[in-house]
């Protein structure tokens, strides 16, 4: 059963209950009070004719029996019996209703048990002993309550009429309710149902307030976002491995090429050794990819203290072999004397990998062949700048540098994926450090990273 359904069940026939339950009990209140008011008319009526009877000595008969007459509609049906203290009829009313249990109730009545009421069908029965000073005596009435039953069965058929209007209003208040209530949750699961990971959607909309669905869709949403970084990184996972791959192939198959035209045996052999370590960089590589894919379950370690300065003469060596006629000019900008200046806490091959694409793209987007990276240290941080001249990054581009798949207008005619800048991004963000670009004169591109100091 849907929750929707339980909700209008459950409150329904709780709701519907309650006020049965109030109702019936409204009218069992005043059936009670309609029995004990009209006993208390019958006594009254018993008292008042006592009185009458022994109070005024001499009264003519016949203005008993008009009296009587007069008060006879007062009561519907009434018997009315008087009786001595020797239990003899000394009065009886001219109603033909009968009361053929006298015997017993006189029998019951006394001083210690002066008052007896019973139920006769509809019939209001009651006896009573009375002493008046001047004499003891017995009345007996049986009524019956045309007035007060009248007004049961007005109050039975208004209380029937408010319970099935309340009942009615009650459903289409709980179906309503229900689905107010539940509706978030329906459009919730609507969303999910229609959710697609191969397009990232924007986070589904929270309810304004702090319920139990807000906190459910602000939980999914959570969920999504992590879903989607780890679907996403799936999703670029090829483009990455392309992407890094294409660079120490190409050295590979330049190698080659040269093996391949190299006639003395000697210099085969050298070159073959050095093919060998080339070849084995293309391993860790894959490796450094395999480290990206830990960072996304936050299993990164970083552990080796390394020089980055010496790293970046590795890499500028390693890349002249691709491109001779490109020169790196390396500067120092700090302290040279305390190998703690240049020194960070990192994972080797990943701060490889970013160092290298940055190298990668100088030589891509120069228009000279030439590329200036400065050192410079700064209060517990490493600042490396990578400048070269070429065509800018434009203001506007700024803030998609390191999307994946962004590509300047200065990288028209340029192969890429648009994903060297997001992987950067990345493994400095992992590192704690931070990547940053600035065009100082109009054909002059900077890229600035800062690494903290072991």
């Amino acid at each position: 059963m849907s929750i929707r359904k339980k909700i209008l069940l459950y409150f329904s026939v709780v709701t519907i209950v309650l006020v049965g339950i109030a109702l019936i009990f409204i009218y069992t209140l005043f059936y009670e009070y309609r029995e004990e008011e009209f006993q208390q008319q019958q006594k009254d009526k018993i008292t008042t004719t006592l009185r009458f009877l022994t109070e005024i000595r001499g009264i003519d008969e016949r203005l008993i029996q008009s009296m009587d007459q007069i008060t006879i509609n007062e009561l519907y049906d009434e018997k009315l019996l008087i009786f001595n203290e020797d239990k003899k009829l000394i009065y009886a009313s001219i109603d033909d209703t009968s009361i053929p249990y006298t015997r017993q109730m006189l029998d019951t009545l006394s001083a210690t048990n002066p008052w007896i009421e019973l139920k006769d069908g509809l019939y209001d029965v009651v006896g009573m002993y009375h002493d008046l000073g001047n004499g003891r005596y017995f009345g007996i009435s049986k009524a019956y309550d045309v007035t007060g039953y009248h007004n049961l069965n007005y109050l039975r058929y208004v209380l029937s009429l408010t319970f099935l209007g309340i009942s009615v209003v009650v459903i289409f208040m709980s179906y309503y309710l229900s689905k107010k209530i539940t509706n978030p949750i329906v459009t919730l699961t609507s969303k999910i149902k229609d959710y697609d990971f191969s397009v990232k959607p924007a986070s589904f909309a929270e309810p304004g307030t702090r319920n139990e669905v807000a906190i459910l869709t602000q939980r999914f949403n959570e969920l999504m976002k992590r879903m989607n970084e780890a679907y996403s990184f799936q999703k670029h996972a090829v483009h990455h491995i392309s992407h890094e791959l294409k660079t120490p192939i190409a050295i590979l198959v330049s190698n080659l090429e040269k093996i391949e035209k190299e006639t003395d045996l000697d210099k085969v052999k050298e070159m073959i050794r050095n093919q060998k370590h080339e070849t084995m960089n293309l391993s860790e590589i894959i490796n450094s990819l395999l480290e990206i894919a830990k960072t996304e379950s936050g299993n990164l370690s970083l552990h080796t203290h390394v020089r980055v300065d010496e790293m970046i003469f590795d890499l500028a060596d390693e890349l002249n072999k691709l491109n001779p006629d490109f020169q790196f000019s390396i500067d120092y900008a700090c302290n040279t004397e305390f190998e703690s200046n240049l020194t960070v806490l990192a994972n080797d091959r990943l701060l490889k990998a970013a160092l290298s694409n940055l190298m990668i793209n100088c030589m891509q987007y120069s228009n000279d062949n030439k590329a200036k990276i400065a050192i410079k240290t700064a209060p517990d941080k490493l600042q490396i700048d990578f400048t070269n001249n070429g065509a800018i990054i434009s203001d506007k581009e700024h803030s998609f540098l390191f999307q994946h798949f962004f590509r300047g207008e200065n990288s028209k005619g340029k192969r890429g994926f648009g994903l060297g800048l997001v992987f950067v991004h990345k493994i400095l963000a992992l590192h704690r450090g931070e990547i940053s670009y600035v065009s100082e004169t109009y054909n002059s591109n900077t890229f600035s990273i800062s690494l903290p100091l072991s």
